[in-house]
């Protein structure tokens, strides 16, 4: 076996005697060999004499060992130093062996950091050339003493991975690189929204390396998270990103060179991973300029929480009860109320509590806030229309005017265009997980007012009539964008 051989069936060892809770609770999920070698073919070839390189969180040595192999045969003479930090005592008889075979190659020196990485990172004067990193993936609990610890160095990211790459970045010599395999939330969305300003601020997005299956790169972790690599270069904004796909982490995959400008924006981090993506975004950029705050309307999340309103909640309709709508009853582009749904289809309480959780009669446009990239749409809209009050769940994204109902036409307008596929097919390149969020509504952009109420007669039950009429009336033939 070779020197990656080695470290994948050290890989494989030690993923077998990892207790389920001791995973969750360090969050780790060790590279699989063919994810080792994409991660460390995305960074650049050093120019130097010497390259220092840190991977936090090492595990069993993979990803150091891919990268060392790899530097090690485009350029034999370079002299490498690798510091590997892994807190995890029990991966550290694997990962000394992974160690001890990198320096057996020659003009490789190594060092082993038995400590948290996160505590480490903050205190240490080390920089390097090159950090390499499957950072782990877990939430960081509100006033927990690692929250704590980084907002005290102005580091405030909702997961630990997010840390990890923060403090990478801080680590590195100007034009250093770093290159991370990581869930792909952190491009949109309103919680990494200041992490996500920090990164691009701080450094330059030069590869990417996308895979169309959510399930198969971890595969053997059971992680089901969209994963993603990105390369970057800290104070270098380079023209071009090289975006690479493919299936999984085991076939070849096909790369294209796109404008940086088309990839970071001011709101999200795009992957256009092929032509289609990139279409959808033209498409968009060209033919919807407006957003849901320039037509005078708001988005917002459905006001009733289950769990919190059980008392709230009926299976049958009692005296007083109004409509209480989730995800279950939008269907083929409308909405149906009740339908007989195992879930409590209708709310009643004083009217004191009915006054905060209700919303007043009118037309709204719902949306459900989850989906997954496999579905066959990613965003589901229809309009809800009633005289009388009714109760939106939680899992429901609705935009109203002012917190009351929308104007008919401009309703209907909404929901054909929502439902349509140039919406979906954008939407797929900017969203990284599994929420279609209210920001995320926000900040899209959407026809004119004019154009919603012309696509308003669509039929919302009808794919080819949705994308037909936004079609005809968002980018007329032989009309100039």
């Amino acid at each position: 076996m070779d020197l990656l051989d080695r470290a994948e069936a050290r890989r494989k060892t030690s993923l077998a005697r990892l207790k389920p809770d001791e995973q969750a609770a360090f969050g780790q999920y060790f590279t699989p060999y063919q994810a080792a070698r994409i991660i460390a073919d995305l960074p650049r070839i050093p120019d130097g004499q010497t390259v220092r390189i840190l991977d936090p969180g090492a595990g069993s040595g993979i990803l150091t060992a891919a990268l060392v192999e790899r530097l090690r045969d485009r350029r034999p003479e370079l002299r490498i130093h690798v510091t590997a930090v892994e807190v995890d005592q029990t991966l550290h008889a694997a990962l000394r062996e992974t160690l001890t075979d990198i320096e057996a190659l020659g003009s490789v020196s190594t060092e082993l950091v038995d400590a948290d990485f996160l505590s480490w990172a903050l205190t240490t004067d080390e920089r390097f050339d090159l950090v390499i990193q499957n950072p782990p993936y877990a939430k960081l609990q509100t006033g927990s003493a690692p929250q704590n610890m980084l907002r005290a160095a102005g580091i405030d990211v909702p997961n630990i991975y997010a840390a990890f790459l923060t403090l990478g970045l801080r680590l590195l010599h100007a034009d250093g690189q770093q290159v991370a395999i990581t869930p792909r939330s952190w491009m949109n969305g309103t919680y990494y929204s200041a992490f996500r300003r920090e990164f691009v601020t701080t450094a330059g997005i030069d590869g990417i390396h996308t895979f169309e299956s959510r399930s198969k790169v971890f595969g053997d972790t059971g992680v089901l998270q969209e994963a993603i690599v990105v390369s970057a270069t800290v104070s270098a904004k380079p023209e071009n990103v090289v975006v690479h796909t493919s299936h999984d982490h085991r076939e070849d995959a096909t790369s294209r060179t796109v404008p940086y400008a088309d990839v970071v924006t001011a709101d999200f981090i795009h992957v256009p991973a092929t032509e289609k993506d990139a279409e959808a975004v033209a498409w968009m950029t060209a033919h919807a300029t407006h957003t849901l705050a320039d037509l005078g309307l708001t988005v917002s999340t459905g006001r009733v929480v289950d769990f919190r309103s059980r008392d709230m909640l009926h299976q049958e309709k009692v005296g007083g009860a109004v409509p209480m709508v989730n995800a279950t009853h939008i269907r083929g582009g409308v909405t149906r109320h009740p339908v007989g749904a195992k879930k409590p289809e209708w709310f009643h309480t004083d009217p004191a509590v009915a006054a905060k959780l209700l919303v007043p009669g009118g037309a709204y446009v719902l949306i459900k806030r989850f989906s997954a990239k496999e579905e066959r749409r990613r965003v589901v809209a229809a309009v809800w229309e009633s005289s009388e009050p009714v109760a939106f769940d939680n899992k429901l994204n609705y935009i109203h005017d002012s917190g009351h109902g929308l104007d008919e036409q401009v309703a209907r307008g909404l929901a054909v265009y929502l439902n349509s596929t140039r919406l979906d097919d954008y939407f797929r390149v900017f969203s990284g997980h599994t929420q279609v969020n209210a920001t995320d509504l926000r900040q899209m952009r959407f026809p004119s007012l004019a154009q919603l109420r012309d696509l308003a007669s669509a039929d919302t039950t009808d794919q080819a009539c949705i994308d037909a009429a936004t079609e005809s009336v968002l980018a007329p033939v032989g009309v100039a964008a």
